[in-house]
Formats: C-alpha cells, sequence, structure tokens
C-alpha cells in the first residue's frame, strides 16, 4: 500500500505519495518522540529491512503524519507501531526545520513537531519492538549518546545528529 503524507508545492500542504516526497526533497511535515526518564532516553536502531537509514541509531520514534493526520496522534501512532508503547502524556517541546541527504538519493526536508515523555522514574515502561521497524533498543543517558555520536557519527541517522548537537537544549530542558 502506498503511504501518503502532506508535502508543500506552491506554499500549500497537498497529498504526495512518501517515496516521491524524499525522492524530490520535498518540505514536509514530520514527528519525533523521546521517551525520556530522568537523564536517559530510550533510543531504537532502526530494522534492517527499511528503505532508509537502515540499522541506525535514532530517537525513541518517528514518522509523518498521514495525510490531515493531528501531530500528536500521529506520534502516539507511532510510538505503538514501532515499540507497542501505549499513549504516553507528550509534551510539544520545539518546531525543528532540516534537510538531510539520507543516501540512495534520498532527501528529508521535515518540519518536525517534537515531543518528549519524561517517565517518573518508578515506571517501568514495556517496550515490545516490532522488527520490521525496530532492531534494536536501548536507555542511554544523554551525555552518553553525545560522546558516541562524536566517536561513531556513522552509527546515528542525520535527524538524531541534528536534534542532539543542534536542538537539545530546547528539547531536553526547556519548560513550557
Amino acid at each position: 500500500m502506498t503511504e501518503v503524507i502532506a508535502a508543500w508545492k506552491n506554499n500549500s500542504l497537498v497529498p504526495v505519495e512518501k517515496l516521491q516526497v524524499h525522492k524530490l526533497g520535498l518540505k514536509h511535515p514530520a514527528v519525533s518522540v523521546f521517551v525520556k526518564q530522568k537523564e536517559n532516553i530510550l533510543i531504537q536502531q532502526r530494522a534492517s529491512i527499511k528503505y532508509h537509514s537502515p540499522e541506525l541509531w535514532a530517537n525513541t520514534a518517528c514518522t509523518h503524519p498521514h495525510w490531515g493526520e493531528n501531530p500528536e496522534n500521529c506520534a502516539n501512532r507511532r510510538l505503538s507501531e514501532e515499540l507497542e508503547i501505549g499513549k504516553l502524556d507528550l509534551q510539544f517541546r520545539s518546531e525543528v526545520e532540516y534537510r538531510a541527504e539520507i543516501g540512495n538519493g534520498l532527501i528529508e526536508h521535515e518540519v518536525v513537531r517534537v515531543f518528549v515523555s519524561d517517565l517518573s522514574p518508578d515506571l517501568d515502561l514495556y517496550v515490545r519492538p516490532n522488527s520490521m521497524e525496530v532492531k534494536s533498543v536501548k536507555w542511554i543517558s544523554i551525555s552518553e549518546v553525545k560522546v558516541e555520536m562524536k566517536l561513531y557519527p556513522q552509527k546515528f541517522t542525520e535527524w538524531f545528529k541534528i536534534y542532539m548537537k543542534q536542538h537539545s537544549e530546547n528539547i531536553f530542558n526547556k519548560v513550557l
């Protein structure tokens, strides 16, 4: 089934097939989620079969809203689809626009609504990765992931590197 997302054409949002959006590098809406517990964040290694950025580490979940879908609903949908995480209390933290080549001639040009769910330290989060989407998950401190990105940048998605290098203050420390 062809997935249709929104993209900007002539200053208007229009429905466009997702792969076409990436081939043409069209600017489009996206959502990213960081599930956090104190100084640790839950990150995922993308599945080997992903059509771009396979086996690279990324934030907890990310995707494109379906045509007409609310960003917060989309974020919770994607947490469920990728990790079988039930609905979380998501806090909007930032809007980030970036453009990056992601391999195989594909370009992400996204306007991303970034959400954070700050979990209580006594809450055990049940995570069951969908093997079609996620190869592995791990909890890691924000400072540790930044060190790993400096040492091994090739192991991380372009968007995750942008978030951590350029926007981590707004994502993790901003109080709304």
